[in-house]
């Protein structure tokens, strides 16, 4: 009722039969008047952001030190691509094959077509395409396996996880994000037919966020249980996001300018979730569901106070609540989340959902800063009742290209 709510002492019955009588109303007014008039050019036209579709024209730079995607504002649908290597392809074809995605990558980002591109014309709306590349054990051990960091390979277990093969592992990750499906799925395609000389794929996962234009820029990303997702996150470009991204002395990225991604496939059990009451919805979480302010302050950036405590002495933010386990003691266990939804059609007689999140951590470094937070996590978290996580991977992200160069060039020198 567009915030409204209904008067005291009206019945239900009332409410849904007058609530269905006035929706017909509305229908046959509405009906009654195209047919009419069919409508005036000011009647049917629609207002909004971008409708001279500038945004499609939008580019982001694909060369520089750092691989984009990254700190870059997120487009508003991704698809996550891992590729197997074939039998037999060592190192010459693979470096062969990185350049050959790095050419075509750098061109769709820029509303180019691909080399060969049958379809030149979905390219020329790059709506700022992004595609970031990150390298699983398989590759760097096929070309420079000294180069391979200590925390590449699978996560340690989790007494929480139901890992399924067909979301795990991958030797390449390309993560293509976009504001337009229809540019997204011409550039998976694109780098797809690239690799089929090369790699087979291991598994794709499609991803969204709101829609382009429907909330301010730099507003935080909700999750499909209606929480503000990522509100702790440093902001790109200040020394925090570099420090944990991009590494430092103490915590040192793999390679100069690059840095690792962590993707978790976390199925959200919403049917459940829907019988708990919003209060509960609150206390699991941490933090309000309007704003996604901590439950002791009143913004969503404010600096939550777990010391609080109630008239009768609980916590505010009690113990087991998601955000005081993921909010380490050691300011250097952070990490940078760049997560997206999916919502799968549910399998014929099961749940009415079949949704969740593909989680999405960039740090410096997997073992030192992520995991022992999930291993916090895993631990104690009331949100684990209503997730599970279903896939895991984790990739080193090399340093972006150079102009005329392509991404993994240094583990070729």
């Amino acid at each position: 009722m567009s915030g409204e709510t209904a008067p005291h002492g009206v019945a239900r019955r009332r409410l849904l039969f007058g609530g269905a009588a006035a929706g017909l109303g509305a229908v046959a007014a509405a009906g009654g008047h195209l047919v009419g008039s069919r409508g005036t050019a000011a009647e049917l036209e629609r207002t909004g952001l971008d409708e001279a579709g500038l945004n499609g024209r939008e580019t982001v730079q694909f060369y520089g030190p750092h691989q984009a995607g990254i700190a870059t504002p997120p487009g508003a649908y991704a698809a996550f691509v891992a590729l197997d290597l074939r039998e037999g392809i060592g190192g010459d074809r693979i470096r062969s094959w990185l350049r050959m995605l790095s050419d075509d990558a750098a061109a769709l980002t820029q509303g180019e077509p691909a080399l060969a591109d049958t379809e030149p014309e979905l390219a020329r709306n790059p709506a700022r395409l992004t595609v970031t590349f990150g390298f699983g054990p398989g590759l760097v051990a096929a070309v420079a396996p000294k180069l391979a960091p200590a925390w590449l390979g699978p996560l340690p277990s989790f007494s929480i996880d139901a890992l399924e093969d067909r979301w795990s592992g991958g030797d390449l990750m390309l993560q293509l994000c976009a504001d337009d499906p229809l540019t997204l799925a011409h550039a998976q395609r694109m780098l797809l037919k690239d690799s089929r000389a090369f790699a087979v794929v291991r598994w794709i996962q499609p991803g969204f966020r709101h829609a382009y234009g429907s909330e301010p820029a730099g507003t935080t990303m909700r999750n499909l249980f209606g929480q503000v997702d990522g509100s702790a996150n440093a902001l790109p470009g200040s020394p925090e996001f570099d420090r944990v991204v991009w590494g430092d002395a103490e915590i040192p990225a793999w390679l100069e300018g690059g840095t690792s991604m962590v993707v978790r496939r976390i199925a959200m059990n919403l049917d459940t979730w829907d019988e708990l009451d919003r209060r509960g919805r609150e206390e699991a979480v941490g933090r309000r569901l309007a704003n996604g302010a901590p439950l002791t302050g009143e913004n969503e950036r404010d600096e939550p106070d777990f010391d609080a405590v109630t008239g009768l002495g609980f916590k505010v933010i009690p113990e087991y609540a998601h955000m005081r386990r993921a909010r380490p003691d050691d300011p250097r266990q952070r990490i940078f989340r760049r997560g997206y939804n999916y919502d799968d059609a549910p399998e014929p007689g099961g749940p009415v959902s079949n949704a969740g999140q593909i989680f999405v951590a960039f740090q410096a470094d997997v073992a030192a800063q992520f995991v022992p937070i999930q291993q916090r996590l895993d631990k104690l978290d009331l949100l684990n009742e209503w997730t599970t996580p279903i896939g895991s991977a984790v990739f080193a992200v090399p340093p972006g290209a150079r102009e005329g160069g392509f991404v993994g060039e240094e583990l070729f020198e």
